[in-house]
Formats: C-alpha cells, structure tokens, sequence
C-alpha cells in the first residue's frame, strides 16, 4: 500500500511529506521510502501559528487557520507527487499528524472534573476533497480518552524499525521538543521506555531568531553558539526544574519552552550568543539527564540513534557525545531512513495501522490503560473514485 505521511512539527519548518511503500502489518510490516520533501511554511502562517500556540486565540481565527493547513497539505501532497514524477492515483491513503496548537496530555481540574486535552489542526476533509484519498488524521486524542498522555506515539514506529536483539538503543528525535524511545536488546515492545527530554529546538530557534532580528528562524550549523560561550550556573539552574525529576511518561511542549521560557533567559541579561550556547547545551543535557535518570538503571545503552532536524547541529551532537561517554551516536541515516523524515514516515506507518484496524500506541510509553487504533479516518472525495451518477 503506498501511503503519504504528513507531520509539521513544534519548531514550525514546515511540512514534511514521505511517500512510503508499506506491506506485511503489525511487527511483520516492511517500509520502503519513495520520496521525502519539506515544504516550507509561508512566513505569515507560520505567525499565525505562533501567536495562536502562545495566546488564548479568537475561535474564528483558529477556525480558519485550521481550514487553510488543510489547503497547505493537500498542496503539500500534490506539490510532492509532481516534482517527484509520482501519480497522484498512486497514492492509496494520507495519513497527518496535523499541527499541534495545544496539548496537556497529563490534565488539570476543569468544571470539577480533571480534563487532558490535545489539539492538531490541519482539516482532514480539505485533504481527502483536495486529493481524492482518504485521509487518518487526529491520532493523538484516542490514547488520551483511553487514560494516556497522547504522546509519543512515534516510539511504535521506532520499535518497528530499529529493535535488536544484542543491541541496546535509544532514538532520539530533535524537534522543536526532543523525545526519546528505548528500546532494551530483545525486548517485547511492553518493554519500551519512550518520554519528551525538554526542549530540542524551539529554544535555539526562538534565540537565532531574536539575535538575528527575524532574519533567520535556527541556528544554521550551530554557528552563532559556536561564538558564544556556555553558562555553567544558567545550565545548572534550568536542568533543576522539576520537570528532569518527573519520571516517565511525561512529554514537554510550547506550553513549557516557549515564548515565556525564552523571556525568563532573556531576564538573565546574558549576551544573546551566550544564551544560545547555553541553550544548545541544554537541549542535550536534557536528553542526558533523562537517560542516566530513567533509563541505564533499566538498560544497557549501546548505541544513540538521532533524527530530527537537530542532526544538522553539530553543536548539539558534540555535545551528545561529551554528555554520554561510552554511548555510540549515529543517525537515522545510518539505518537508510533520512533524519528529516523519519517523523513523516512514522505518521504513514500509524495511518497504515489505522487503516487495517490494528492499535498503534504503547501504553509503556503514552500511560494508556491499554492499546488503542488511533484517530479518525476521512473517506476520499466519492466523485474522485466512482463515475458519476446519471441522473
């Protein structure tokens, strides 16, 4: 079955569109990639996004906002399958991840009731109109009404591709938050330790942005760290928030790294630069932490397999390495699956399960009482697979 995968993640690149070749079902199932592209979103959505993710939005606007990503994606897909000499036909179904304005997977007291809620927008039945394929979409609420946090739901997709039976291996994805999957050497998958480090890339990209007065949106390279130097109190300070102390699952979001976070370091009245440096190291200090914490109690850690947009951080993957002596980092690529879309091909991969009525989450990572198929599925537009009816 050849599938779409969509994701725009929290650091707001864009949307990442992998086209996929998927058989077998379940562990059995075998992944092939046909193409990968990002389309970059336009400068003014992406501030729509932001201000909506940072502030109590008006109800028209999101509304809206929610209507137009679904244009942006069915383009996305569309845009995709023509530069990449792909039949849109081909195409059998569309699975989205959607973007993500708000999520508290662990809840709070509301109308006398403790209430978790997690919000994507991007509509489904823009997608499935604009492109004739049904579409699953919304995948994260289901493990929220079953008790869990609704997320990670990658650590699935992670357990399919990269389980060993010598090896032990933790995935390491670097978006806008960072997030984690361990998976012990022949382990079942009840086995696996998935959570959200903290921050990946949202801080670093919210600072570039600042230091560079809107020009760039991350840290090409790491090159403005590299000229900044790292504050051992800042860092020591923001990795005794309570957050590092909270054992698994736990997931992270704008909610906690963004814009008043970045204002709390801007108080500091650090140089930008060094802010930056600072912040780089953060990112990997708190994937360290959550490793030493959580998880080589239980496992041993053979190898660190990162992907994300963080992999073009050299700054970050030195860091890495200096953070876990003894630890081998790689990437994604070193497995054939490119880092920048490896979170498209896992949204794929979830739709698949959808679609075949299979439950694609792991209660040991979400906290979900138990397994669940997850989102909702759109059929395709009628008049794109059937001849019309004469009247």
């Amino acid at each position: 079955m050849r599938v779409a995968g969509l994701m725009s993640g929290t650091s707001l690149d864009g949307i990442d569109v992998a086209v996929v070749d998927i058989t077998g079902g379940g562990w059995a199932t075998k992944v092939a990639t046909v193409t990968h592209r990002t389309i970059p979103y336009p400068a003014r959505v992406r501030e729509a996004i932001l201000a909506i993710s940072n502030a109590e939005a008006h109800v028209g606007t999101l509304a809206r906002l929610h209507v137009l990503l679904g244009e942006l994606y069915a383009r996305a897909v569309r845009e995709t399958c023509r530069k990449s000499g792909i039949a849109l036909s081909s195409i059998e179904l569309i699975g989205s991840h959607g973007q993500t304005i708000f999520h508290d997977g662990a809840g709070c007291r509301f109308f006398g009731r403790k209430i978790a809620a997690t919000l994507q927008i991007g509509e489904a039945a823009v997608i499935a109109e604009r492109t004739g394929v049904p579409v699953v979409a919304d995948f994260r609420p289901r493990d929220v009404a079953a008790g869990g946090k609704g997320a990670p739901l990658v650590p699935y997709v992670d357990y399919l591709l990269f389980r060993d039976r010598r090896l032990g291996r933790v995935a390491l994805n670097i978006g806008g938050i960072a997030n984690v999957t361990a998976i012990p050497p022949g382990a079942a998958p009840e086995k696996v330790i998935a959570f959200d480090t903290g921050p990946g890339n949202m801080v670093i990209d919210a600072l570039a942005g600042l230091h560079s007065q809107g020009r760039l949106r991350f840290d090409a390279g790491g090159r403005i760290a590299a000229r900044g130097r790292l504050n051992p109190s800042l860092l020591s300070l923001l990795l005794r928030d309570r957050f590092f102390r909270a054992p698994p699952p736990k997931t992270a979001g704008r909610e906690q790294y963004g814009r008043e976070f970045v204002e709390r370091l801007l108080a500091t009245r650090l140089p930008l630069e060094d802010l930056l440096a600072t912040a780089t190291a953060f990112t990997a200090a708190a994937v360290a932490c959550g490793l030493e914490r959580f998880i080589r109690p239980r496992m041993r850690v053979d190898e660190l397999i990162v992907s994300g947009g963080g992999v073009h951080n050299p700054r970050i993957l030195a860091y890495l390495a200096a953070f876990l002596p003894g630890v081998r980092v790689l990437t994604s690529a070193d497995f054939g699956i490119d880092p920048d879309a490896k979170e498209a091909i896992a949204f794929a991969i979830l739709a698949y399960e959808t679609w075949h009525g299979r439950p694609a989450n792991l209660p040991s990572a979400t906290g979900a009482r138990q397994p669940v198929v997850l989102g909702k599925i759109t059929p395709q537009a009628v008049a794109s697979r059937r001849p019309p009816v004469q009247a």
